[in-house]
């Protein structure tokens, strides 16, 4: 084993190594496996391979490698290498999520050193860290890496043979990936020798997003779903807010679909409705929608229902007549009129009156208005998009909604994904409201401290976007300057945070909280030991007469020894017990016992 280095400060956690004459680093041996190993599972009997609680699969590089040929020839080079980046960076920031807690304890180094291992033990290749240099705080990150022995490339060549462009693409994208959400902030690698182009073996680079320039603007557009996205960039500044539509940032499965279906409908006439939780971005979608619309010149008008008093709503879509009603002393065009030859977008539709849905379908219908107080029907051109956090089906049966009105507006329907549904996307969204609120507020704070990176990558968000951009400007505020923020800068408003602690359990180690009280709660450890020996003794003879146990007894032995083993992991204590979580969840509960 090497030599282990002392772990550096959560103050200042940064680390920099260069191997001599290129070679791979010495000091940067990889530590032993054993850690990752003991997490992987496989399970036959159910037909399923487990990574800690993600499911993995084994599968043949033949297999890939006629997939791989069968994208290139039906979609082309260009759009099968987006597809095979971006599935490669979604697995690298799921192998990201193991890295802290598989090593809290270890060294920058050694915690970061999780992905490479975990990429060769899934068989993709063997990765040589050739330089690395780590400061988790100020956001700076350059790694340089040989990889041997690439499936990926092995497949490209046997079909295509020696080309003159680099070919392992999934591999990057899951360099990528892991190091983006390892760090917190977009890192890009690029592939700058390879096998594929008859180069003995592959070498990569990684780097911070900005601090490629111009030169990795062909790398980077792989990463986008779509040409109006911005991927893994963005720029510093924003012109509409974090996420005004000129900002739309992401790699994540989630909000590529997304992204996806807005360019396939974006071409037609057709009404849109956005659905969601409150915070996910559905004005910014809808104001993608407009832009790259055949509408994208005409104007974009917004309407929150909510924000109106109901007294006033029909007023405000379809316009008032002078004498309309006591206060209207003029006329005055509604949001309907103002955004004819353009867009409107009606925000938490569900709220609307049942006066106003029914002039709002007849709207749809007929493409009429009539203003308030007035006798002459106007005939306006509007594409109507809507959005809403609530389940209009609900509102139906609830009385609330008019069912022919959900129709009229469901015809395209677009589901926005909550933020928890894509944490992939974390990093480059934390990098964005960093560098734009550090501009706003004129503060020179660096970055996130690691414990400020975890909490954030595992808090449960449930004011989305939305809620993340408070939480990083109050960050921004009351960090120091020149220093990193910290968890304490984040979580001030009674947000509830997962933290791990920790108790003394009886032979004097420390355990995980849960897994201590596991053991104490309901005097489950006795019972597993009354239990224990009541089973061998009928099993192995021995003892005399036996105190009758029944199976529930034992069954009920076993579900605590199982969670205490699995240190209250429910998903490892399923895989123990050859049942699933589900089951095992179902038998905690109907026992009474602690989950």
């Amino acid at each position: 084993m090497p030599r282990r280095e002392k772990a550096p400060s959560k103050e200042q956690e940064g680390l920099s190594m260069v191997a001599p004459k290129g070679g791979p680093v010495d000091s940067l041996r990889y530590p032993d496996i054993a850690d990752l190993m003991s997490r992987l599972h496989f399970s036959p009997g159910d037909g399923r391979i487990w990574l800690d609680e993600q499911r993995m699969l084994l599968v043949h590089t033949g297999a890939m490698g006629t997939m791989r040929r069968e994208l290139i020839e039906s979609l082309g080079i260009d759009a099968a290498r987006g597809l095979l980046t971006r599935m490669g960076y979604n697995s690298g920031a799921r192998d990201a999520e193991l890295a802290r807690r598989v090593r809290p304890e270890n060294t920058i180094t050694e915690m970061f050193a999780v992905g490479p291992q975990l990429h060769m033990l899934e068989g993709m290749t063997m990765v040589e860290p050739v330089r690395l240099e780590i400061d988790v705080e100020r956001g700076q990150y350059y790694g340089e890496f040989i990889w041997k022995n690439c499936a990926e490339d092995e497949e490209h060549v046997r079909i295509y043979g020696i080309g003159a462009e680099p070919v392992c693409w999934t591999q990057l994208g899951y360099a990528a990936g892991y190091t983006s959400v390892f760090m917190g902030r977009p890192i890009l690698y690029r592939e700058v020798e390879c096998r594929a182009l008859g180069q003995p073996h592959c070498r990569i680079i990684g780097k911070p997003v900005e601090e490629w320039g111009e030169e990795a603007a062909d790398d980077l557009r792989f990463m986008q779903a779509q040409t109006f996205t911005k991927g893994l960039s963005a720029s510093g500044a924003a012109s509409e807010g974090a996420f005004g539509d000129v900002n739309m940032v992401g790699a994540s499965p989630g909000f590529n679909a997304v992204c996806h279906m807005i360019k396939r409908v974006a071409g037609t006439r057709a009404t849109v409705l956005f659905l969601g939780e409150s915070g996910v971005g559905k004005e910014v979608c809808a104001r993608t929608l407009h832009r790259i619309s055949a509408r994208g010149d005409g104007p974009f008008v917004a309407v929150n229902c909510a924000a109106i008093p109901e007294a006033l709503v029909e007023s405000e879509l379809f316009g008032v007549d002078k004498g309309g009603y006591t206060d209207a002393t003029q006329s005055r065009p509604g949001r309907f009129e103002r955004a004819h030859g353009g867009t409107l977008f009606l925000d938490e539709i569900g709220i609307l009156s049942m006066t106003a849905q029914g002039k709002l379908l007849r709207a749809l219908q007929e493409g009429e208005i009539e203003r308030v107080g007035g006798t002459e029907t106007k005939r306006v051109d509007v594409r109507v998009v809507a959005a809403t956090n609530l389940d209009l089906r609900d509102e139906i049966r609830a009385g609330r909604f008019r069912e022919d009105l959900y129709f009229r507006l469901n015809v395209f329907p677009i589901r926005v994904p909550s933020l928890r549904e894509r944490r992939e996307d974390l990093p480059v969204l934390l990098n964005h409201m960093l560098r734009r609120y550090r501009e706003r507020h004129e503060r020179d704070v660096t970055g996130f401290t690691p414990r400020a990176l975890d909490a954030l990558l595992n808090y449960g968000w449930p004011g989305n976007i939305r809620e993340l951009e408070n939480i990083v400007e109050r960050g921004v505020i009351l960090a120091n300057d020149g220093g990193a923020i910290d968890i304490g800068h984040l979580f001030t408003s009674g947000e509830s945070i997962v933290t791990e602690t920790f108790g003394i359990g009886d032979d004097g180690s420390l355990m995980a909280s849960h897994a201590l009280s596991a053991r104490t709660d309901d005097a489950g450890g006795d019972e597993v030991e009354r239990v224990t020996r009541k089973v061998n003794s009928l099993l192995l003879g021995i003892g005399g007469d036996v105190e009758p146990t029944s199976l529930d007894d034992i069954e009920t032995a076993l579900l605590r020894s199982a969670v205490q083993r699995a240190d209250g992991n429910l998903s490892a204590a399923a895989r123990t017990l050859g049942i699933t979580r589900p089951q095992l969840v179902y038998r905690l509960k109907s026992r009474g016992l602690r989950l």
